[in-house]
């Protein structure tokens, strides 16, 4: 019997790579998407019409999607945006939303299908979320407070659902070429006392995303936490993870230094 997988957001970028080559796998996936009428004629794989910010269209979603599965094996966490701006420039409103669509609307969905989780006894909750979720950088602080939300909140999950046989798994890439630069928010706020810093973040932020590698490392790293029975929590994808992460862990000034550093590097240049 096929597994059955669902997969938030996944009409474009990380979701749509990973539910294609889940797919391609012989994978039975059901993919979300807030318009999937747009969508589905492009996809090989079933879309369900998903908001994951609207309390009444994720209780809408679940009864959907149970009436056209008995079984769920493994639900992929992945909808999301992304809020760039410096913080001071960015209103509460945005910040609230960033967390509402992050952070809410990955929770509450992932509550209302646990139910049907525990009642089979067995099941993997894979989120994706990123580097800043174990790190941060200038201009994207409600977007990381996001992800490390998740992190906290998925580090306590895993312990409970243990006895289910419930595994729970995170994906933190680094910077990889996806569509989540021109899907992004940015912040609405203008304040004269930031704005050559601000030039200096935008230009270090675009060179980055610029040069940024193919996605194909988060996808393998997807398909291989699905596969595996006993699932590690913490799964950073991406050239130089495991250093960054030493560096803030264990000399923080060396990391701090190297990100103004680099910012500095990029104007210049």
């Amino acid at each position: 019997m096929k597994q059955t997988i669902l997969i938030t957001g996944a009409s474009s970028g990380f979701g749509l790579l990973i539910a294609n080559k889940l797919h391609e796998s012989g994978y039975n996936v059901v993919g979300t998407s807030r318009n999937p009428e747009r969508h589905q004629s492009q996809v090989p794989f079933k879309l369900l019409s998903l908001d994951i910010a609207d309390d009444d269209s994720i209780q809408s979603f679940v009864k959907k999607l149970f009436s056209e599965i008995s079984q769920l094996d493994v639900l992929i966490n992945n909808a999301g945006f992304y809020l760039s701006g410096l913080a001071e420039e960015t209103t509460i409103e945005q910040g609230r939303q960033q967390l509402e669509t992050n952070f809410w609307g990955t929770v509450k969905l992932t509550i209302d299908l646990l139910p049907y989780f525990r009642k089979q006894r067995f099941g993997k909750i894979i989120t994706v979320g990123s580097i800043m979720g174990l790190l941060s950088f200038p201009s994207a602080a409600y977007y990381s407070a996001s992800k490390h939300a998740l992190e906290g909140y998925f580090k306590s999950l895993r312990f409970e659902l243990n006895e289910f046989n419930i595994k729970v798994a995170m994906v933190e890439p680094m910077s990889f070429k996806t569509n989540v630069i021109n899907s992004s928010v940015a912040a609405v706020g203008k304040i004269d006392d930031y704005a050559s810093y601000r030039k200096k973040v935008e230009a270090f932020a675009k060179n980055l995303f610029k040069n940024s590698p193919e996605p194909t490392p988060v996808i393998d790293t997807v398909i291989k936490l699905v596969k595996d029975k006993n699932p590690k929590f913490n799964n950073p994808v991406g050239k130089g993870a495991g250093v960054i992460l030493a560096l803030q862990h264990f000399s923080y000034k060396t990391f701090e230094n190297s990100i103004l550093n680099q910012i500095n590097k990029t104007q210049r240049a």
